[in-house]
């Protein structure tokens, strides 16, 4: 029976060979290194306190850095609310100078002043093209637009109702956004 018991063994099973035993196990050699890796809680604390360290340093940067780039957002809009005008006031700068001039000549002849009034005129009107500014002035007959008008009076007319009779100023737009609806006359209802 004990060939049929030892045929049946499988390896699992056998009881281990006392060489194989010896092969398998550590050298203390071997068994160092693992010793060595395991810290004492000292050294864990001490590199704990280390990268705790490396952590805040890298907080307290980005912090930093983070209050530099709002400074530094909040100085660029209070310089663009600051100059936003300076562009277009750059355009005006000739009229001024065109006023000026007409205004230092001595001549009498009304016919030289209107034609420097046009052209000064002419100068405004560029100026106010290149500063994204366009003027609001209905022809007679237009639609009434509470957007971009201000009706003054309502006045009998022949016209459709609700038209524009007259314009008493013209008004203007920046950027599309009117600055100054055109004050007007409407025709009232029959």
């Amino acid at each position: 029976m004990q060939k049929s018991e030892s045929a049946s063994m499988t390896p699992e099973n056998q009881p281990p060979n006392p060489e194989q035993e010896n092969s398998s196990a550590q050298t203390p050699a071997e068994a160092v290194p693992e010793e060595a890796a395991v810290k004492t809680p000292e050294q864990e604390i001490a590199e704990l306190n280390q990268k705790i360290g490396e952590l805040e340093d890298s907080f307290l940067r980005a912090k930093a850095e983070g209050e530099n780039i709002r400074r530094r957002a909040v100085e660029d809009i209070a310089k663009a609310h600051k100059f936003a005008i300076e562009s277009f006031a750059e355009h005006l700068v000739p009229v001024t100078d065109s006023l000026y001039a007409a205004l230092s000549t001595e001549t009498g002849d009304a016919k030289a002043f209107k034609e420097g009034l046009e052209i000064t005129l002419k100068q405004l009107l560029s100026a106010f093209d290149k500063g994204r500014m366009t003027e609001i002035n209905p022809a007679v007959g237009d639609k009434f637009d509470p957007h971009h008008h201000q009706a003054i009076a309502s006045v009998p007319s022949e016209q459709e109702a609700n038209t524009v009779v007259s314009v008493l100023q013209r008004g203007y737009t920046v950027a599309d956004r009117v600055l100054r609806p055109a004050l007007v006359t409407v025709s009232a209802p029959k």
